[in-house]
């Protein structure tokens, strides 16, 4: 199997896109105060021209009183119009990518529609999906092939919205998108309708549940779509659905076998699938891919791995897996998006387990322990904007964060506590997480306090300081030197492997030859030899 982490590194390699857009960061006051309820894009897209046309609803409540509303924008689009609750209102749309409205009144503490026309040609994706945009491409028989991405830059890159992961919206979102007539629009959630009028088809998608905003967007082609019912770990019936160019068609139940095996596999560790009220999908995308709600975007070429003498495609599984950790488990700064990327990394490595065996799986663990840059912390602070927080680290070491925490823990209290962060309301949909949440769950499963072991690996760039001392013939002093809290340890001595709880005080051991400490590399450690 190829180094899974040289893709994934890849993906966080970008710097900020042609358009210099940043998602989150700091939260702006005027949009502290806006709780975003709904979106509704209503576009019509004309691949000859590159452009774009219509308009986005946003329904959203405020918290106070206020006389301006603030949205993020990019400015390279035209506003034509903006209404508040039906009436005109007054706006500016700077070069700072943002829209001020002034309603001619004071809004009150209750529920707003907003409503801004515009058009225009939207930003095209310099390198997609890292740069991200519109990616205006051909299929081999020259038809349209329009692909989106803008996890970097927020879904602002072509429709006005809130643009902070702390703000989903809690009712979901429509999109009403028109095209020429033969080619197919794949969206998020449901598709409830199309229609077709002289020489275009509108397709009208709906999730009703939360999103991203960043997944709030579509994909065009000259589609064919594969289909089955997949039954979920909890029994629940799902449509499973591939949209495939017509070139590939006869690739796509291989596809889907492969879709349900890496399902069976997220399921065993993370629970049911999240969104069995609607559907499981993937879209064929000029790109590599991205984890798109309820639509991931597949661009691996069909380029297949052997895990276990089984077939297996990397990069499905891996944006499948972000259905959980990036999609259902969201957190609301993206200082803290080791939880989804880490985590979900670490769900690729359980599909190393499950198909290739436990050797496998630590062997994979130890190469993305040397692969650990350790240049920055893989939390670096508060309120920190999507351009800083995108590390390799937030993979790998994220990843091999929880490979050490599953051996503290042992399996039994790790595996189930791992899935309660999947599964419990407190962790998902609505409600989004950062770092302190994952502590403290583990932490409470743990019955002590792991805190100092999140802060070493995870808000520093040290490892794990062990030191090893001969205090005299046949005896060694273990100690930590920059953990406060007691681990265990692996420690082979002449009488073969000791599993040993090792404090800043130390332990003495006995032993005719030589001991090696955590053989099997379970920490990011730096051993000091005395």
């Amino acid at each position: 199997m190829k180094n899974v982490l040289i893709g994934l590194i890849m993906i966080v390699s970008f710097s900020a896109s042609a358009q210099d857009l940043k998602s989150g960061g700091k939260l702006k006051p005027e949009q502290a105060i806006m709780d975003i309820r709904h979106y509704t894009l209503v576009l019509d897209v004309d691949p000859d021209q590159q452009s774009i046309k219509g308009y986005t609803e946003i329904a959203l409540i405020l918290s106070q009183r206020t006389r301006t509303l603030l949205f993020d924008f990019w400015h390279g689009l035209t506003i034509d119009q903006v209404w508040v609750n039906g009436q005109t209102a007054a706006y500016t749309h700077s070069n700072d990518d943002l829209i001020l409205i002034t309603p001619a009144n004071e809004l009150a503490a209750e529920k707003v529609m907003v409503k801004i026309a515009y058009g225009g040609k939207p930003a095209v994706a310099v390198r997609p999906p890292w740069t991200g945009g519109f990616q205006w491409a051909k299929d081999s028989n020259g038809n349209p092939w329009i692909a989106i991405t803008d996890q970097g830059e927020g879904g602002k890159i072509f429709f006005p919205c809130k643009d902070h992961p702390s703000d989903e919206p809690n009712e979901g979102a429509d999109l009403i998108i028109t095209v020429p007539k033969g080619l197919v629009v794949a969206g998020p959630g449901l598709l409830q309708k199309v229609t077709t009028k002289k020489n275009k088809s509108t397709y009208h998608w709906k999730t009703n549940y939360t999103i991203s905003n960043y997944c709030i967007l579509f994909n065009i082609g000259k589609y064919k779509v594969v289909k089955r019912i997949y039954t979920t770990v909890n029994g629940n019936k799902v449509p499973m659905e591939y949209y495939v160019l017509e070139e590939n068609i006869d690739k796509a139940e291989k596809l889907l076998d492969l879709f349900e095996q890496s399902a069976r596999i997220q399921e065993k560790y993370f629970g049911e699938y999240p969104w069995v009220k609607e559907r499981i999908a993937a879209s064929e995308t000029p790109h590599l891919g991205m984890e798109h709600q309820t639509n991931i975007a597949y661009g691996n070429k069909y380029k297949y791995d052997k895990l276990g003498g089984k077939d297996f495609d990397w990069l499905l599984h891996h944006e499948f897996g972000h259905e959980w950790w990036a999609n259902k488990v969201t957190n609301r700064d993206w200082a803290h998006m080791w939880i989804q990327e880490g985590i979900c990394v670490f769900g690729d490595a359980m599909a190393t387990r499950e198909l290739a065996g436990e050797d496998a799986y630590l062997k994979r663990m130890q190469q993305i322990a040397i692969n650990t840059q350790n240049k920055f912390p893989v939390v670096q602070g508060d309120e920190v904007d999507s351009d800083s927080a995108y590390i390799s680290d937030i993979y790998g070491k994220g990843a091999f964060f929880m490979h050490t925490l599953r051996y503290i823990l042992g399996d039994e209290l790790f595996f189930p506590t791992l899935k309660k962060l999947a599964t419990s309301p407190q962790y998902t949909y609505d409600n989004t997480v950062v770092t302190a949440d994952v502590e403290q769950l583990f932490s409470t499963a743990y019955g002590k306090s792991l805190k100092p072991l999140f802060h070493l690996f995870l808000y520093t760039t040290d490892k794990l300081e062990i030191q090893v001392k001969q205090t005299a013939e046949n005896k060694y002093a273990v100690k930590l030197l920059n953990l406060d809290m007691p681990v265990p340890l692996d420690i082979i001595t002449d009488a073969g492997t000791q599993r040993l709880m090792v404090d800043q005080k130390g332990i003495v051991i006995t032993s005719k030859t030589n001991i090696q400490i955590d053989p099997t590399v379970f920490y990011l450690k730096k051993l000091i030899i005395e």
